[in-house]
């Protein structure tokens, strides 16, 4: 360790990060992250796509992210430190491919809470046109910044509320939604698994599939709370395998009971294609309730993500990669990143002028290269380094199967969302050529401490 390391370690005004969430939250938090609810912002897209098979695709991606799911479950009980795919990059890998992996992360973890304000901003403005969308994004910023910076435990109780509200309206839309289509007479109820017709064989259902990705990012935002979680090296890899399946399970059913209910893919609108769907199912009284509940998922996707990138800057900041006195500061009243949480919440600004479609963009490229990194680390780690073949399945076989996957994934992505990402990261490269002098110099690395 360095004596600038030591000096930070020993600065008597920085705080240290809090010992208080236990399975259940950490569970809820991977929830709203990927808020249960995200469903339908893809729903018609994927339903025309796939010929009518939206919940067969949707297992198709819950399988794909399942192996996923587990590496980072396997990287968590390893290594239970703030970070991520960062933090596991950097101990397998070195420190150079770390940051380089933490630099992509960054464009998911950055942009996600900016697409929710976005999100926000755009169905309370078509609810209450009076009411500005710029005016909505910046009183929601002020709103979750707050929250974040009071404390994670904060965080964790609002959590619980956002679920609450999200879980009443799933209840009560498939309550309404079978009573509908009771009364439909003769239906097939496995249609949602064969399609209509349009477009058949299984291209299309893993074109779909793929589009879906999206719909579990949030699965990894488990394992930047490790140095929060109670019990980490236990609670966490729980915590992430939990959330993934059960926010499979929600998407299958919702996804299935929607096509039984609108056994069509004539949308009025095919963006919005879910506001059909909630028409059929229960009048102009459900699409309110849906707007509701989509807004507070949506505000819950926000403060989870926003929490989730103020401790990868911290991290970053802490190991000196980007500027410790901003990034590695924790407060010493509140126990959290204060001025991570700050840096994020200027950032998201940009959603008052910037579009839905790059901001997509931007976080499915940051995902995948995390997703398959960490696929990677689990082989160096476990199966490379530690030499460990008492498990073959676990670290070998199964990674391998998560990084095929996430290549194949990859093949789905737009020519301009490749570029963007490959400019995002030789900005990043020219930062640690910046950092290193070239790399005349190592990478500013802190000897972090593991959970016990």
């Amino acid at each position: 360790m360095t004596s600038e390391s030591s000096r930070f370690l020993a600065d008597t005004d920085t705080g240290h990060l809090k010992r208080a969430l236990g399975l259940p939250s950490l569970v809820l938090f991977g929830l709203v992250y990927m808020v249960p609810l995200t469903v339908f912002t893809t729903y018609g897209i994927v339903t025309e796509t796939s010929g009518g098979r939206l919940p067969l695709a949707y297992i198709v991606t819950l399988i794909a992210m399942v192996f996923t799911a587990l590496s980072y479950a396997r990287m968590a009980a390893a290594i239970p430190v703030a970070g991520s795919a960062y933090t596991y990059t950097q101990r397998t890998f070195g420190a150079p491919a770390g940051f380089l992996a933490g630099w992509s992360l960054m464009l998911d973890y950055l942009f996600l809470p900016m697409l929710n304000y976005l999100v926000i901003g755009l169905y309370l403005n078509a609810a209450v046109p009076a009411l500005p969308e710029w005016v909505i994004i910046l009183v929601t910023i002020a709103i979750v910044t707050v929250l974040n910076i009071v404390g994670i435990v904060s965080v964790a109780r609002a959590n619980f509320l956002i679920i609450a509200i999200q879980a009443i309206f799933i209840a009560v839309f498939v309550v309404l939604a079978v009573v509908k289509f009771s009364g439909y007479g003769t239906i097939d109820l496995l249609a949602p698994f064969t399609g209509d017709g349009s477009a058949p064989g299984m291209s299309p259902v893993l074109a779909g599939a793929a589009i879906l990705c999206l719909s579990f990012l949030g699965f990894d935002a488990v394992s930047t709370l490790s140095e929060e979680a109670k019990d980490a090296r236990r609670t966490v890899p729980q915590a992430i395998m939990i959330a993934t399946i059960v926010s499979g399970i929600i998407f299958i059913l919702l996804s299935y009971v929607s096509q039984l209910v609108f056994p069509s893919n004539e949308f009025a609108d095919v963006d919005s294609g879910s506001l059909d769907v909630m028409v059929a199912a229960g009048g102009s009284f459900l699409n309110i309730f849906f707007t509701a509940a989509y807004v507070a998922g949506a505000t819950g996707s926000a403060l989870t993500s926003q929490a989730s990138v103020a401790r990868i800057l911290f991290a970053m900041g802490r190991d000196g990669v980007l500027p410790r006195k901003l990034f590695g500061h924790v407060s010493v009243k509140y126990s959290t990143p204060v001025y991570a949480i700050l840096v994020v919440s200027v950032i998201s600004l940009l959603a008052i002028v910037i579009d839905l479609a790059t901001l997509a963009s931007l976080v499915s490229f940051g995902a995948l290269v995390a997703f398959s990194v960490v696929n990677l680390s689990v082989i160096k780690h476990y199966f490379i380094d530690l030499k460990d073949r008492s498990n073959v399945v676990l670290n070998l076989i199964a990674p391998a199967i998560g990084f095929l996957l996430t290549v194949w994934l990859w093949t789905s992505l737009s020519g301009m969302t490749l570029v963007i990402g490959l400019i995002w990261l030789a900005v990043g490269f020219v930062w640690l050529l910046g950092v290193t002098r070239g790399f005349t110099r190592p990478t500013p690395v802190l000897d972090l401490q593991e959970a016990p």
